[in-house]
């Protein structure tokens, strides 16, 4: 019956004692309403759902995220070299002692004689602005389609971590439930052996059973509670794993959806695709990065042009020369100039090939595991098909076992009672019923965990979630 009816009948014959239980009654009616909080409290979720939960909250995917949003502002930082830069610079000099040059006296009409002569002003100033504009530079332009493939580096990069999330998660959700289940068998197991318990009990006391039989009755008892409360721990382990993977406190209580471990044969075709894996595809935009990284090691050898711009206000004087003008004895003179610069590089000591040729190396060293990872795909697509063939295959098997070893169980169970069986035999049954149980439940973990492995190898993780 369950609790919560139960305690209503409770409350409905305390009733007959208005007075006398009414304290009572308050406190079932809010133990009943407390109960019901803490069930409308733990939270049920679906595979769908924890996958959904994880890839908005996960600090991986929000990253990842981040990470192509951040590519923007890379190519606008390489979008710069492209644009003029304006530069404005300002100075102010206080000369306390003046250089002096020496003069022969022939420019003063005194021959012979040596005059040290100051020049300069006390006071300088000067204010400038400068514009500069690459008309030509490889680099940058090489620099620039580079930043926009690292964009679809990082957006490729964001759908293999949402993969990656989606398979943690998976594997964890069906551990749990698998878990759930081993414990349901083992409490299951319990309460059959206290049945057993309480006939051997009965028996005893009537002097019809003996002593050692309900002794090592009392030792599987006290074996499986053991292992009750080991598997209890592990249970709670596997769901805070769960909940961390999917980005949820650790404290909130979760219920999973049983019926996610449904199982529904997949369709195995012959070959697969390997490029569409999105591993295959994040090697891609690598090779185009390092290509394009043995171009910008390229390009340092090419010449480039700028157009440069000066404009500046100059001012000397023996005062102060902020604020003032030519009647304070301080001069202003503003100059310009507008030019080409041209910078054609020679020879660095071979410094840009051997540049060259290590970019080669890596790319060349990137193109070999490109090649090794295809060939490692394949493996794992028809390793996959041969677990889940494999795995179908036991299921089967074990689901017949389980059926056979229940029969089994309830025929000796009933044979013990009326003495056709020793005890020995009982627990032998429900041994080899806990075994077929729990069998039969890691076959449904060992399909669901190939299942997770054949949607990886077809790169279509994204079925677990439809």
């Amino acid at each position: 019956m369950p609790q919560s009816k139960q305690l209503m009948m409770n409350t409905n014959r305390l009733s007959l004692f208005p007075m006398q239980n009414s304290f009572l009654r308050l406190l079932l009616v809010l133990l009943l309403g407390v109960g019901n909080l803490q069930l409308s409290a733990q939270e049920k979720i679906s595979l769908k759902q924890a996958i959904s939960h994880a890839l908005t909250y996960k600090a991986d995917a929000i990253k990842a995220e981040l990470e192509v949003k951040n590519a923007d502002y890379q190519i606008a930082e390489a979008r710069s070299g492209a644009l003029p830069k304006l530069n404005v610079d300002g100075s102010l000099t206080y000369n306390p002692i003046l250089q002096k040059t020496a003069l022969p006296g022939d420019f003063l009409d005194a021959p012979g004689e040596i005059f040290m002569v100051p020049f300069g002003q006390k006071w300088g100033s000067n204010v400038g602005a400068q514009v500069e504009q690459a008309l030509f530079n490889q680099q940058v332009f090489v620099g620039l389609k580079a930043a926009r493939t690292t964009k679809e580096f990082y957006q490729v990069n964001q759908k293999l971590t949402d993969e990656q999330l989606i398979e943690k998660v998976a594997t964890a959700y069906y551990e749990v439930l698998s878990t759930k289940s081993q414990l349901k068998t083992i409490d299951s197991s319990y309460a059959n052996i206290e049945k057993v318990k309480r006939v051997i009990s009965g028996l005893y006391d009537s002097g019809l059973a003996k002593k050692i039989d309900l002794d090592r009755t009392n030792v599987r008892l006290t074996n499986t509670k053991t292992s009750q409360i080991q598997l209890q721990k592990a249970l709670e382990q596997k769901e805070n794993a769960l909940k961390f993977y999917i980005g949820m406190p650790i404290h909130r209580p979760i219920l999973l959806e049983a019926s996610d471990l449904e199982v529904n044969a997949p369709p195995l075709p012959a070959e697969i695709d390997v490029n569409q894996r999105t591993e295959i595809e994040l090697m891609g935009k690598q090779k185009q990065l390092l290509e394009y990284q043995v171009q910008a090691s390229k390009a340092a050898l090419y010449p480039s042009l700028s157009l440069i711009g000066n404009y500046a206000w100059q001012a000397t004087g023996d005062a102060f020369p902020i604020g003032k003008g030519k009647s304070d004895m301080v001069y202003w003179t503003d100059y310009a100039a507008i030019g080409l610069q041209l910078h054609i590089p020679i020879f660095n000591g071979l410094q840009t090939k051997a540049k060259i040729n290590q970019n080669k190396i890596e790319l060349e060293s990137l193109k070999a595991d490109l090649a090794d990872s295809k060939l490692g795909m394949q493996m794992d697509y028809e390793n996959a098909k041969a677990q889940i063939q494999s795995a179908l295959s036991a299921i089967g098997n074990q689901e017949a076992n389980l059926e056979l070893a229940q029969s089994v169980f309830s025929d000796t169970q009933n044979n013990y009672q009326n003495g056709l069986a020793s005890l020995t035999d009982l627990l032998e049954a429900e041994t080899e019923l806990v075994q077929a149980r729990n069998n039969y439940t890691d076959a449904i973990l060992d399909f669901k965990m190939a299942e997770i492995q054949l949607y990886k190898s077809q790169g279509d993780l994204e079925e677990l979630i439809k």
